[in-house]
């Protein structure tokens, strides 16, 4: 086991600086070098770990691993106390208990949901290395285990997470609580990737094609309180300022909402919103280096109340280095039409 005062007390730094999504995955690198040995950390399932974080939403388990890989050889080429040094000055103020929480889950005994006795000496010295209060640190570890004893009472089963049916020979998506079904929008022969749980499902694939749906069950009296003024008052608060801050904003600071509209034909009444993503999208390109770049992407967004349940179903434009966007209006245009389409494919129950 790696000593802890080379990670904590160490002077050495890097060149490079980290972004605050690698500083959280760079901590659970560390930790996992510390209870084990560099040799011995396994960089695909540190990524199937830090995939279930809200900081990595937007990223794929391959990013994710092309991520863990690169801090590895980072800890091998520096130290393991230059990686811990450069993920601490690049940890943001709001991805500390995410840093905190990465560290946890990596040393949590997964049977006894619980830290063993030999692990809590380094789990302190994290705390205080974070500067986090020990209320703070207690608050987060409880998190963490509820989170593991939801997992193991088996509220979301395997089955339940990818779901998949045939209608009229078309591959069909069903929500875990059964309140919509969708034709499956990618091809598996083209890296084709269904990422669901009860609330979220998400399609994606080796082109760029990203679709999400994100759906939340409404308490029947609280619709009946929404007038056509109320529901366009509401559809935006939902959009604009909860879920663009939360699940693009706090990962991707440059990104900007440039265009937001309401619209209400009777048969769907709905808020768009238009988010320019600098080096956002989910996507890569390779340059002649052989590194690895996100590309540019806008993201669009409509939310809207069918039947008992709220929805937000987004996707992503990405842009190819030689490509140059059309005006915002124009992409815009091209974006919503595309999510119409898509949202016409739905059959809600």
């Amino acid at each position: 086991m790696t000593s802890y005062e080379q990670i904590f007390n160490s002077q050495q730094n890097i060149e490079e600086s980290l972004s605050p999504e690698e500083a959280v995955a760079a901590i659970a690198v560390v930790t996992a070098i510390a209870d084990t040995s560099i040799e011995q950390v396994d960089a695909e399932g540190l990524a199937g770990i830090l995939w279930e974080f809200e900081v990595f939403a937007e990223y794929s388990e391959d990013e994710i691993v092309e991520i863990v890989d690169e801090l590895i050889a980072i800890a091998e080429d520096a130290s393991v106390g230059a990686l811990f040094n450069a993920a601490s000055q690049a940890l943001s103020d709001e991805l500390v208990w995410d840093g905190f929480a990465a560290g946890v889950i990596i040393l949590l005994d997964e049977e006894e949901l619980a830290i063993p006795q030999k692990k809590q000496p380094y789990l302190q010295k994290l705390r205080e290395a974070l500067e986090l209060e020990e209320e703070e640190a207690q608050e987060i570890i409880q998190e963490v285990t509820a989170a593991f004893q939801e997992l193991d009472s088996e509220i979301y089963s395997d089955e339940d997470e990818i779901v998949i049916i045939e209608d009229d020979f078309e591959e069909v998506y069903e929500s875990p609580l059964g309140n919509f079904t969708v034709p499956i929008p990618v091809d598996a022969e083209q890296g084709g990737k269904i990422q669901s749980q009860e609330g979220v499902v998400g399609f994606s694939d080796d082109f760029g094609t990203l679709l999400r749906i994100d759906y939340y069950s409404l308490p029947p009296e609280q619709l009946e309180e929404l007038d056509s003024g109320e529901k366009q008052a509401y559809l935006r608060d939902i959009v604009v300022e909860k879920y663009v801050p939360q699940a693009i904003l706090n990962n991707l600071p440059e990104a900007q909402i440039k265009h937001t509209e309401y619209q209400e034909n009777g048969t769907l009444d709905y808020y768009f919103v238009l988010v320019d993503m600098p080096q956002g999208s989910t996507f890569s390109q390779q340059d002649n280096n052989g590194t690895l770049t996100k590309l540019d992407a806008y993201r669009g967004l409509i939310s809207f109340i069918k039947d008992d349940f709220l929805y937000v179903i987004s996707s992503q434009r990405s842009f190819l280095d030689d490509e140059t966007p059309g005006s915002i209006e124009e992409e815009v245009a091209n974006i919503k039409e595309s999510l119409l389409e898509f949202v016409e494919t739905i059959e809600f129950s």
